[in-house]
């Protein structure tokens, strides 16, 4: 017996840790497709002021990992939370508006909106902190005043 217990290793093998898949990446077509379909997103594909993406790239960039799975859900969730300050929003500030007449405004009535609004509300730092890294943080503080956040971040 006790030479079966010598011959015993020392320590068990390790046993190799299951691999967990990685988060799913944000397909941008599938978000932006989504966000299309809410009735607060007025402009058609062709009347878009940034049809490639830019500003949707940088708030889908703070999407945290752990957040990626069910995003759109939860943007669908978002929408239908803020459905009345949207509207009010999209009335006051967006297409047609006196203040967007003026050239300022720009990105309200675009789809790709409700995904910065959204980051927004769940990680203005982030946002903020992506959105000077790649953007002219104008359009973000004009969004930012006319959303009405609870944290002023460019202040």
């Amino acid at each position: 017996m006790l030479l079966a217990h010598l011959q015993q290793p020392a320590f068990p093998a390790p046993q190799e840790e299951p691999v967990e898949d990685p988060a799913p990446e944000l397909d941008t077509k599938d978000v932006l497709a989504a966000a299309e379909r809410f009735p607060w997103a007025p402009a058609a594909p062709g009347d878009r002021h940034w049809p490639d993406g830019e500003f949707l790239d940088v708030a889908l960039s703070v999407v945290r990992t752990e957040e990626r799975q069910g995003y759109i859900e939860r943007l669908a969730a978002f929408v239908e939370q803020h459905r009345e300050r949207l509207e009010e929003l999209l009335r006051t500030y967006g297409p047609g508006s006196r203040p967007a007449s003026h050239g300022r405004y720009a990105l309200i009535g675009q789809p790709e909106t409700l995904v910065v609004l959204e980051r927004m509300e769940a990680s203005p730092f982030g946002l903020r902190s992506e959105w000077e890294k790649e953007l002219e943080t104008v359009f973000l503080d004009d969004l930012e005043f006319a959303w009405g956040p609870r944290i002023h971040l460019s202040r």
